[in-house]
Order: structure tokens, then sequence, then C-alpha cells
């Protein structure tokens, strides 16, 4: 958000320098991106506004009243806002016809002269990279960077008259004008106002402002092109609306149409704030078009903003900022703030600001007074707590489960929770894992019958595995753990190629762990042989297949056979991923038969014979060299 330095100090004449308000905005507001002079002489703000304070912080009013609140002063109504004028009769009908309109109000002002702005609002415009287009427009654009309350002007001739354009002739004065807020109908086309012609189609989503035949603009988004203000405009009629943030922001998303308006909208506003903003423009319209004829104001209301307040103690104040506050500095923070209070010994009750639309409870009121009491006034301490640490019973058993079977010689995997079948269905998954498991073994089967395949990697003989997973039914043993229908058990499942065996996590606990195996710490476990599990280092596989070859030699008798692993290693390149792995070996006479078998593996890419085979070549010439 773009902030004028010369606009925010027709609100606070004592504004302090540049810098300093810097200062002030980024200590204790929000965000500051930069700020630099321009052109004109003006210095221009760049705030970083989050969207729980762009329903006040969008506009300079609302930075004006929070840099007034900072500094414990009043702002000041700087800008013409006296609507005295000498209303007329008006024949203007509006009907709300979707929820989504939360409020409309509607004036029309007749006689009006098109032509260039003041000078002192094209400069204020400007400031903020707002292009002068002429007194009309430039008025809606003011208010709404302004109070932060976008307004729209339509060219009355196109509003009561939409056959006008085609060349049928305005009636006589006295008609009802109407203005119907309502959806669009599905396919329905619009031309948007703007230098760029852009059509936009229409779905019964999108919230329009009808004349209850033509579409003259996209609720809270944007106006059309038919109705716009054009140079020989003479009748206007205002609008000042609130709308739904959720169907605005829907709308300018689907249309990727994104305008100053439908940012302040998404963001949500007061509803209060229409009647400010329909004073506010009312007065500008009338400065620069003095002989105007105001009408009187339709305003449909139908469901009016609420009151709201929020109450807290101090001492909650206290707690959650971490520093101690006394009564009379939150005290002298409201009043800076100008909020309504009453005070009793600790507790505090707020009438909140019909703008303030973020102040709903009073971890708000947290933020609040510590962000104008200052943050950095808080002291960083940590806090001092005593426990006493206590291991979870059923993690401690899992450990323990773990702990046993790996010394057994048992390798962990975790297989699917989800499978094709079982007695717990789940909403949507893929076609093969619509069900929850009943049990562990199937996976664990699964799990042994992969894994076999791949024993040439290991350097085993066999799959040892185990999981310590939860299963889920419907109608569990006695240990199980329920939610609604569905009953949660924890089970151990080991085995091999030849047996799987499944039990509930407690049985296996009190059949195969001895009492005296405790937990030393929270991570190491020790038993009454004084050995513990260490950890591994681990290092990730290759994603690529691997390719084994078996290789016998013949040596002397006698004859080391590391000499021979040694001529595996260094001919085996880099692409030899495991150590070679003896299988087998025999003597007969005086010499000895080692079988070895040697994996080969990329990690770019899959092997093939070709690669390998020069590889095996080499070793075979070594092998021949040493007279083997």
């Amino acid at each position: 958000m773009l902030i004028s330095y010369n606009w925010l100090k027709s609100y606070i004449p004592d504004i302090p320098s540049e810098e300093k308000l810097a200062d002030l905005i980024t200590f204790h507001l929000c965000e500051l991106e930069s700020f630099e002079k321009v052109p004109n002489g003006d210095t221009v703000f760049d705030l970083k506004i989050l969207p729980d304070r762009a329903h006040d912080l969008l506009s300079h009013y609302g930075v004006a009243t929070e840099i007034a609140g900072l500094l414990g002063i009043k702002v000041n109504e700087s800008f013409p806002k006296d609507s005295s004028v000498s209303l007329i009769k008006t024949n203007l009908k509006i009907s709300i016809e979707t929820k989504a309109c939360r409020r409309y109000m509607g004036r029309i002002v007749k006689g009006v002269k098109v032509g260039p702005s003041p000078e002192w609002m094209v400069k204020f415009l400007e400031s903020v990279g707002q292009r002068s287009i002429n007194n009309i427009v430039d008025a809606t654009n003011f208010v709404m960077l302004d109070l932060g309350q976008p307004i729209h002007a339509f060219d009355l001739r196109k509003v009561s008259h939409p056959l006008a354009l085609m060349g049928t002739p305005p009636q006589a004065g006295g008609e009802e004008i109407q203005i119907v807020v309502k959806n669009a109908k599905e396919g329905d086309k619009l031309e948007l106002v703007g230098s760029e012609k852009l059509k936009v189609i229409l779905k019964e989503t999108d919230m329009m402002i009808t004349d209850g035949v033509e579409n003259l603009a996209i609720a809270g988004v944007k106006g059309g092109l038919l109705s716009g203000i054009a140079d020989d405009t003479t009748d206007i009629l205002i609008e000042v609306a609130n709308f739904d943030p959720v169907s605005v922001r829907k709308t300018a998303r689907r249309l990727s149409v994104f305008t100053d308006a439908s940012k302040r909208y998404e963001n949500d506003l007061s509803m209060t704030l229409c009647d400010k903003a329909m004073e506010e423009i009312s007065a500008l319209v009338k400065e620069m078009c003095p002989n105007a004829s105001f009408e009187e104001i339709v305003d449909i209301y139908p469901n009016k903003q609420e009151a709201r307040k929020v109450s807290f103690t101090s001492s909650y104040i206290v707690k959650m900022l971490g520093v101690d506050i006394k009564d009379e500095e939150i005290k002298k923070i409201l009043n800076n703030y100008h909020y309504e209070f009453t005070h009793s010994r600790d507790g505090w009750e707020v009438i909140i600001p019909e703008m303030r639309l973020d102040l709903t409870m009073p971890c708000d009121f947290v933020e609040e007074i510590g962000r104008a009491y200052g943050y950095d006034k808080v002291k960083g301490e940590l806090p001092k707590i005593d426990f006493e640490r206590k291991d979870d019973e059923t993690w401690t058993r899992i450990v323990l489960a773990k702990d046993k079977l790996i010394k057994d010689g048992y390798r962990e995997v975790l297989t699917y929770a989800f499978t094709d079948k079982g007695e717990v269905e789940i909403l949507a998954s893929a076609s093969d894992k619509n069900f929850l498991r009943t049990n562990l073994s199937d996976g664990l089967k699964e799990s042994i019958k992969l894994n076999t395949l791949n024993l040439p990697l290991f350097d085993m003989k066999e799959v040892k595995v185990f999981e310590v997973g939860t299963i889920f039914t419907k109608n569990g043993s006695a240990s199980a753990e329920s939610f609604g229908e569905i009953k949660e058990e924890i089970h151990v499942a080991y085995g091999d190629k030849k047996n799987v065996i499944e039990m509930p996590l407690d049985k296996f606990f009190a059949e195969n762990i001895s009492p005296e195996v405790h937990v030393l710490g929270s991570t190491v476990l020790q038993g009454t042989s004084g050995e513990t599990s260490l950890s591994r280092t681990f290092k990730m596989w290759s994603f690529y297949p691997f390719i084994s070859r078996d290789i016998a030699v013949w040596i002397p008798k006698g004859t080391d056979k590391d000499n021979l692993k040694k001529i595996f290693i260094e001919e085996g390149t880099g692409l030899l991923v495991k150590e070679p792995y003896l299988f087998d070996s025999f003597e007969k006479g005086d010499k000895t038969s080692y079988a070895y078998r040697l994996v080969f593996q990329s990690y770019e890419k899959t092997l093939t014979d070709e690669e390998i085979n020069p590889i095996m070549t080499k070793i075979y010439e070594k092998i021949i060299f040493f007279g083997w």
C-alpha cells in the first residue's frame, strides 16, 4: 500500500519527519518495504499491510489513525466532509436480491460538469501512482485511497435508459430509476471499463449491479464500459456499497480481474464505512461542481453491523507478553487510540471501534497493547521448567520389541497400511488401497518375497524381517483402542521365507522381553549382557537394477584369499557396489577353490552386459597374470 506523507500530514499536522515516521511504522505498525521522494516533492511509504489489518489500513485515514494513536494525538478531519446540500426528492429505487450484498447506498447528482480535477487532488493521486482521469472519476479514487471504501459512479443516462447508446432518446423526467443487485445469468457477457478492451463471460455465482435489465458492473470488482463516465456526462449515480468478501474474491480470481476495489472488498470492510464515504464523495463533488443538485440518499441496509465488546484482564496481558505492564500504561494506550472502555480492579471491557474488524477476542488486545507498548521492551528469557522425564509406556515397549528382534537378526520393514481388502473402508484412494489393513502378515510376506530377489545386494543367505505397526478392525481384542466403530491395535510380526509370526505388542512383550531389560536415558537400550544397540550410517541405495557375476578361482593352498579379493576390488571399478561376497569354498589336492559373487550397480543408469564384460575380462587377465 502506497501512502503519501503529505496526505498523512493533512490529517496529522505535527507528524514526525519522514525518517522518524519510518521507524515508528517499522517498530509499531507493520513492515515497511521502502520510502522515497517523488518528483512532486512528496515522500511515499510502501507499507506491507497483512490481511488481518487490510480492512482499515489500506487507506490514508486508517494509517493516520494508527500513527495518531501511537503518538497519543488526535486526527485532524482535514478534508471537506460537509454534505449540507439542498436535497431533492429522489425517484431512485434500489433492490437487493442476493445475500452477498450487505449494504447498498445510492445517490443521484444532477448538473455535474466533467473536467480536470483540482491541483491538490491531482498531486495526491500522482504521489501514490494514480493517473488523473477527470474530476468525477478522480473523486471516487480519492475517497477509496483516503478512507479505504471503494466507490463507483455511473452515467445516469446509461442507467435509466440503457437503450440510449443505440439511439433511443431519453423520456421525460419523473420516471423511476432502478438499481438491482443480483447474480448474473450463466453466459452473460460484459465489456469492462478501462484502457484495455476486456470482455468477460459471467457465471451465476458472479454478483452484478444492474438496472433491472442490463448488467452495469461486476459488484466489488469493476464497472462496465456501457455505464462509465464520459466527457459529456451531466447526471451521475454514486454507488457506495459493502459486498461479501468471499464472493468478490472468487469472482475476481476466476476472471483474473484484480482491482484496487476488489483488493479492499476481499479483505472485508466495515459496513459503517459507507456513511463516511458517501459524505466525503458528496462534499468533493459539491466542491468541484457547485451548481450540481443532490437528491436524497437511498440506503438499503438489511442487517446492521452489531456493536462488539471484548473483555480481558491485566494479568492475562502480562502473562501472554511476558512483561509487567502496569494498568496506567494499558489505560494510556487505550486512551491514545480513543477506545471507549471501563476498568474495574484487574478487568477491562473495551467497546470495539466499528472500523476494527480484527479485534474479536482477548488475545487480539495482547497484540494491540504489545505493539503500542513496544516489543523491543519485551526481554527474551528462557522459562524455567521443572519436570520429571517419563517415557511413554507404549513407546518404550515398541522400542524394546524392535531391539529384541534386531538382536535376533531381523531387519525392520515398513509396509502399507492401505490394502485391497479389509474391514474398514476409506472414502477415496487408489483402486488397490481402499481398505485399512487387518494384519501385518500379508505385507510382511510380500516384503520377504521382494527382498529375496535382492539378496545379492544384502550379503545375506536369507531374509529375516519384522514390522511393528497398527492394524484396523471392527472387532478388536480387549487391548485394542476404540475410535467409534474402528478398533486400532499395535501388532508385532516377524519371520522369514518359511514362516511369519504375528501377535499383539503386549503379548510379544510378555513372552519375549526379559524383566531385566530397561531403558537408559531416552535412546540407548541395555540388557543384562551389557550389549547396546548402536546406530548405523545410512547410505542411499540406487534406483537402478544391479547385475551380479559369480566367479570361482583355484589358488594354491596357503595363499591368502584376500589377495584374490583385492583383485576384484581394484579391477571392479566404482560400479562394484558391494564387497565381494564369498559364498562357497572347498579344497582339492594342493589347491583351494573360492567362489565369490560380484554385484555391479550404477547410481546414474541401468547397466548392460556390454559394460560389465570388459571389467570381468580385466579380472580374468589379472588372475592369469598371477598364474592362478
